[in-house]
């Protein structure tokens, strides 16, 4: 088992240039198609890799709970997003809801603060 571990963690760090390396040998020796070995390390690897690999640039903000200072929440979705009072209190009683979709990752984390410090339960997806 730790052998796997050890295995495992050789295949998240290896360079794109090692990558590359992998695949010709795995192509030329074994007949396996680049593509296919993608898609087996891809499954097995992890989700690091696969983040590492494809940074995200947009990000959702989600409500998942208003907390305590349900009222401070509300204010707070209202001035963030611009809508009317009902609308904002409609997105606060409906959690876990998107607030914000599609914003910067600094927008999306100083989204984030702000809703969490008002009480929120917040995530970014």
């Amino acid at each position: 088992m730790a052998d796997l571990k050890d295995f495992a963690e050789q295949l998240v760090n290896l360079t794109v240039k090692e990558v590359n390396e992998l695949a010709d040998i795995l192509k030329e020796e074994y007949g396996i198609e680049p593509a296919a070995a993608a898609v087996a390390v891809a499954a097995g690897g992890g989700g690091e890799a696969g983040e590492a690999a494809e940074e995200k640039t947009e990000f959702d903000v989600i409500l998942k709970a208003a907390g305590a200072s349900k009222l401070a929440v509300v204010k707070l979705v209202k001035e963030l997003t611009g809508l009317g009072l009902k609308d904002a209190k409609d997105i606060v009683d409906s959690a876990p809801k998107a607030v914000k979709e599609g914003v910067t990752k600094d927008e999306a984390e100083g989204i984030k603060k702000s809703l969490e410090e008002a009480g929120a339960e917040v995530e970014l997806k």
